[in-house]
């Protein structure tokens, strides 16, 4: 099992009864079900997005989250591959561009193969950083995803640890830097009836946007149902994240861009060579039968235990 700090060796133990989580190997792409229903695609290799993600990831009752990648008849078309579903990447890594595909994420391998269960499957892999013109490695990235059936949902844990042989590592102050969703345009509040609301219970992209917060939930009816997903860094990072979020379907946790988020001082991450640079999230994926809304509050703290214990 992978070591991340302040992440527990092992989760809660699963109820036998629960769902197994399950994968599935093809070529640049790991399918992961749960009780049988698809979940979530993990892609690794894509000749158009140059960077891993995961795509058409679904809410327990079936119901898509994220936005259809490619985007289909109904959805906006904007930034299709650079918001592909749910995905960490960063825009300025000692000046090399992730988040615009500018420069490419390499995945290595398998560190740990997947494996599933009642109530929860995990996988880890090793990624390398390359700089703009592909010739050198900038840093490896050793990647711990766990999937996990919760009262509340199911609970997608990321958490990554960035290392550095060749030099110094520097995360430049930007908006486009962290974890980032992209949620089912039914749902946006651009173009659907959803909401973003954050810990503090301020409203959408006008009121959360820049503000630092426990968590953001993006959420709405859609089909009859109650659906969303919500974003919670781990508070063991290095600093609270401000969120970049839009009424047409982004939120992104981004703990980066002190300047760019909130207009302070520009900030630069320098994470000297041979140093390790931890970073981890929360993303739970809810879907309510009827009108009635998750606690997310509640979600949080379930997290929290999940992280500590």
């Amino acid at each position: 099992m992978l070591t991340v700090p302040g992440f527990s060796q092992q989760v809660k133990k699963a109820n036998a009864s629960s769902p197994v989580v399950s994968f599935e190997q093809k070529p640049g792409v790991l399918a992961i079900s749960i009780g049988g229903k698809p979940f979530a695609s993990y892609v690794y290799e894509d000749e158009k997005i140059t960077r891993p993600y995961f795509a058409h990831v679904k809410s327990p009752c079936g119901i898509q989250v994220t936005r259809n990648y490619p985007p289909q008849e109904g959805d906006p078309k904007d930034h299709a591959t650079f918001h592909p579903g749910i995905w960490l990447s960063f825009g300025d890594i000692n000046g090399n561009d992730y988040w615009r595909l500018k420069a490419k994420v390499e995945h290595e391998m398998f560190v740990e193969q997947p494996k599933g269960g009642p109530g929860k499957g995990t996988f880890v892999v090793r990624n390398y950083y390359m700089s703009s013109d592909g010739k050198n490695r900038v840093l490896a990235e050793l990647a711990q995803y766990t999937i996990l059936v919760r009262p509340s949902g199911t609970l997608l844990l990321v958490n990554s640890t960035f290392t550095s042989d060749s030099g110094d590592m520097i995360f430049g102050d930007q908006e486009e830097m962290g974890l980032g969703v992209r949620v089912n345009t039914k749902f946006s509040v651009q173009y659907g009836k959803g909401h973003i609301t954050n810990a503090e219970g301020l409203k959408d992209g006008a009121g959360t946007w820049g503000k630092a917060s426990n968590w953001v939930d993006y959420s709405g009816p859609v089909d009859g149902k109650y659906v969303g997903v919500a974003i919670m860094p781990d508070p063991n990072n290095f600093r609270p994240s401000w969120f970049h979020t839009r009424d047409y379907g982004l939120m992104a946790a981004n703990a980066f861009g002190r300047e760019a988020m909130t207009k302070g001082e520009k900030s630069a991450e320098v994470i000297k060579k041979g140093q390790k640079f931890h970073l981890g999230y929360g993303i739970l994926i809810y879907c309510k039968p009827d009108a009635g809304k998750v606690n997310i509050e509640n979600a949080y703290q379930d997290y929290l235990k999940i992280r500590s214990n």
